[in-house]
């Protein structure tokens, strides 16, 4: 009989073993997930925060750029503007002869 009550109980010290086994798996299997969920959402903020950075690069080089063109397309056509006030200032003293033969 002893050697049942024995067997019982070894059966039971491996029953108990085996549940506070599972449960220390089960809590560090929460913990690891819990962890990788954490990791995940910092790496995504990160790419988040790299890419809205990365956007703000691009759209200050697109806007000094851009600016850059207007500039010059400013001066170039200020230059235009320049050259056919002078074009057109020459040509009054021409036109204003013509009138003045044409009339006398």
């Amino acid at each position: 009989m002893t050697m049942i009550s024995e067997a019982i109980i070894t059966i039971k010290n491996a029953e108990n073993d085996a549940d506070k086994l599972i449960d220390d798996t089960e809590k560090r299997s929460s913990e690891m997930i819990s962890d990788a969920e954490s990791k995940s959402k910092m790496i995504i903020e990160e790419a988040k925060k790299e890419a809205e950075s990365e956007a703000e690069k691009i759209l200050f080089e697109a806007d000094t750029k851009a600016q850059k063109e207007a500039y010059q397309i400013s001066n170039k056509t200020a230059e235009k503007v320049d050259l056919t006030k002078r074009e057109a200032t020459s040509k009054v003293d021409d036109a204003a002869k013509v009138i003045v033969k044409n009339i006398l």
